[in-house]
């Protein structure tokens, strides 16, 4: 009897948790997994693509929808251009970060302060291919036949307080991010697509300058 209520109720969360990532499954060896996408991200010195943004906030029924371009260069450099439906720049620079709304120009220096710091580090891992080793998150990797799903728990403290989690999705084509969707503790959520992906294409340094 004993055994039966542990097989029940183990066959009871696993539904739930697959539920949660409709039409996937777990990867039966994720150790295998981080060490070949850490390989092939190795293997991409550069990505230029469109990218769509669609922002959902728990107080307003509609969606804010955005696009733009993105760029991204090793190390640590990451350009997104938000061109509709309003004029917006972030670009990322070896922990220096520029942001240019309209006219107005901030610089700010990621050592400033922690939440910008492991901001940027979300982004860059998400691109970089080293989303595995960042300590502030436990990592769990799903797949279906397309593209692998890594969910971002965070353990941190800051994290703790901001996101519920971060869903990454790569394209098992390429080993790109395909998606990257941000669900904050209060019910907002933020979901970037990446489209027209390509890879190692020669971009100029001027692009990330932050000076």
């Amino acid at each position: 009897m004993r055994n039966i209520i542990v097989t029940t109720t183990f066959c009871f969360f696993s539904t739930v948790l697959y539920a949660q990532y409709s039409g996937y499954t777990a990867v039966p060896d994720p150790a295998a997994f981080k060490e070949q996408f850490s390989s092939n991200s190795k293997k991409t010195e550069s990505i230029q693509s469109d990218f769509t943004q669609e922002k959902t906030l728990s107080l307003l029924s509609e969606k804010i929808n955005s696009k733009g371009k993105f760029w991204f260069k090793r190390e640590n450099k990451v350009r997104m251009e938000y061109q509709q439906p309003f004029q917006y720049l972030l670009v990322m620079n070896q922990g220096e970060i520029l942001i240019k709304d309209g006219v107005k120009e901030t610089k700010v220096s990621s050592s400033s302060g922690k939440l910008i710091q492991q901001v940027n580090r979300i982004t860059v891992d998400c691109v970089q291919g080293t989303v595995f080793s960042n300590p502030d998150f436990i990592t769990k990797v799903f797949e279906n036949k397309s593209g692998w799903l890594v969910e971002m728990t965070p353990v941190a403290k800051n994290m703790k307080e901001l996101f519920k989690n971060i869903v990454v999705i790569i394209d098992k084509s390429d080993y790109a991010v395909q998606t990257v969707e941000m669900n904050e503790l209060r019910g907002d959520q933020t979901k970037i697509r990446f489209l027209n992906k390509q890879l190692n294409a020669k971009i100029p340094d001027h692009l990330f300058a932050v000076r």
